[in-house]
């Protein structure tokens, strides 16, 4: 794209065009990849793009991921655990879809808000500019100010970041209506910055519907189709599936796409998904996505040696076995508790150790369904996650309290660690105790908002959210584990323990093994006469890595396997 046509794109003025550019931003200085998906949701984009990535990076390429999200919300703090899964938190606090979590588990980067922008925050900036008259008394349209403005966040990723790629996920389905402004804005970006600096791979879903035995490609077919009714031609097709596609029907969605087939690509399903890198590796998917951004012989793959050594280090043969008991209120589905269970995975690999999780349901303990001795027999450690909300609260106090009782490995992670103290303050220091998120009417509300939280109403990112410090007591267990005075941690809560309760925790053995700064927040608590019961207000399952598992994961799954965990 020449200089004159760019100059024409960013003139603000033009009654045809708005392509707002960052200052200094020069085309063809970064590449981009688009991933998009067809057929179904949840094909596996997220790991999909953290699995390129990851080899990208083998090709010493730098990389930025960035998630674009179809829903209207600001950000994923206020989606049901339910539907999206987990909500993940970034150092500067923002929160996101768990797939930044796969981003940063690969790819050993820590991201921030750059790298994720949904459709709310596009019309959120849209509206913010009207309303100051930026426009000039222009009307504001889906075209071209929904996509200038997304354009724009791609480009300043890309500015800020100096990556030689960026990768870019769009969320949900080809096809789906909330995110044609994506497909939209991907489709003049590729026009904008010429098809030699961006590949579009499309993931499509081949069924292989059991009574008949053998893979279909229609429905793959017309999901492709649809992509490219909207202007969209793939460069690269990933074909989805339970077993790997054969040949034939690889040969009929290339076709159909006019995708070559040295260009059309299978991910079936697999046991460990960091066996992927060194597959696509391995089947030259980087090879073909750098030849479509006319690279490849300037970035080349020098073998897989040290991609072999990752995905070894992270396939390790068990040779026991851990059962951990996950006790919560969304058990419904593990996406809710993701960053938990690939925390708990870290460390059981590193430890030799095949990991198996068991769902606690709190709700089915409080109703009186079932009992927590009951769930929590044959577990060699429980571990309460965090939460919001009253529902299944008594089944988790009622779980701290048995493995508290009965020395079980017991680590409490934010709501959880709420619930250890407020189970304490029961059971051992005799208060009718509670938190004022449960009862707000409690005679002794042990964990209670900090006063200046009590006013607020709104719910996005009013929290204490991000990464803060915490000076750690020296000679605790929690210092051991994390061989520092002063951690930082992710954060997303609001409720703290009441600063009143303090002398009277700890008078009755509680330890506080980290606190804030300033000294006013308690962020780690552990008992010190129990094999291992540590709790923290923070969220360490979200820095946690494939080689560098969580201090606090690390240290309770080896209690749990009986090995000296300091």
């Amino acid at each position: 794209m020449d200089e004159k046509f760019l100059g024409k794109l960013s003139d603000k003025s033009s009654e045809e065009q708005y392509s707002p550019f960052p200052e200094g931003y020069k085309i063809g200085q970064t590449k981009y990849v688009i991933i998009t998906g067809s057929v179904i949701s949840g094909i596996g984009k997220g790991i999909f793009s953290s699995s390129l990535g990851k080899i990208l990076q083998d090709r010493k390429l730098k990389v930025a991921p960035i998630k674009i999200e179809a829903y209207l919300n600001i950000d994923s703090g206020t989606l049901s655990p339910y539907r999206h899964g987990e909500v993940f938190v970034l150092d500067d606090g923002t929160e996101t879809d768990m797939d930044l979590g796969s981003y940063e588990r690969f790819l050993n980067l820590h991201l921030s808000k750059e790298n994720f922008v949904t459709h709310g925050q596009i019309y959120q900036k849209l509206i913010s500019k009207e309303r100051n008259g930026d426009y000039n008394g222009r009307d504001v349209q889906f075209i071209p100010h929904v996509t200038g403005e997304t354009k724009y966040v791609l480009r300043d990723l890309a500015l800020k970041s100096k990556a030689d790629i960026v990768l870019v996920e769009i969320g949900g389905t080809v096809g789906d209506y909330e995110n044609l402004f994506a497909m939209e804005s991907v489709r003049q970006l590729i026009y904008e910055e010429g098809q030699e600096n961006v590949c579009l791979v499309n993931l499509t879903y081949v069924i292989e519907p059991h009574h008949l035995g053998e893979f279909k490609s229609k429905a793959a077919q017309l999901g492709l189709k649809q992509l490219m009714t909207l202007g969209l031609q793939p460069d690269v097709i990933i074909c989805r599936s339970q077993n790997t596609v054969t040949d034939n029907i690889r040969e009929k969605i290339s076709m159909n796409a006019n995708v070559p087939m040295e260009k059309v690509f299978t991910a079936r399903d697999v046991d460990n998904i960091y066996d992927l890198p060194i597959s696509f590796r391995t089947q030259g998917v980087d090879t073909a996505v750098l030849n479509v951004l006319n690279i490849d012989d300037k970035f080349p793959a020098n073998g897989s040696k040290s991609l072999k050594e990752w995905t070894e280090n992270n396939s390790v043969v068990p040779k026991k076995e851990v059962t951990i008991g996950v006790a919560g209120k969304y058990t419904g589905t593990s996406d809710t508790y993701i960053s938990i269970v690939k925390a708990l995975e870290h460390c059981a690999n590193l430890l030799e150790a095949k990991l198996n999780v068991r769902w606690i349901e709190t709700t089915s303990i409080e109703e009186g369904k079932t009992k927590a001795k009951e769930e929590m027999q044959g577990i060699d450690g429980i571990l309460i996650p965090g939460g919001f909300g009253t529902r299944g609260i008594e089944g988790k106090i009622a779980c701290a309290k048995y493995a508290r009782e009965n020395k079980i490995p017991f680590l409490g992670i934010c709501y959880g660690f709420q619930m250890a103290v407020v189970e304490f303050a029961r059971n051992v220091c005799n208060l009718n105790a509670n938190s004022s998120e449960i009862d707000s009417n409690a005679e002794h509300k042990v964990i209670d908002l900090l006063d200046e939280q009590k006013n607020i109403t709104e719910k996005g990112e009013t929290m204490r959210l991000g990464a803060y410090k915490a000076i750690i007591k020296p000679n605790s267990i929690v210092h051991k584990l994390y061989n520092s005075l002063e951690v930082f941690e992710r954060h997303r809560h609001r409720y703290e323990v009441n600063p009143y309760y303090h002398e009277i925790l700890q008078n009755s053995g509680m330890v506080f093994s980290g606190i804030s700064p300033d000294r006013k927040l308690i962020e780690f608590i552990e008992l010190p006469k129990h094999k291992f019961f540590v709790a923290t207000q923070a969220h360490p399952e979200f820095k946690s890595s494939l080689l560098n598992p969580a201090p606090l994961f690390d240290g309770f799954v080896k209690a749990c396997l009986g090995k000296a965990f300091n």
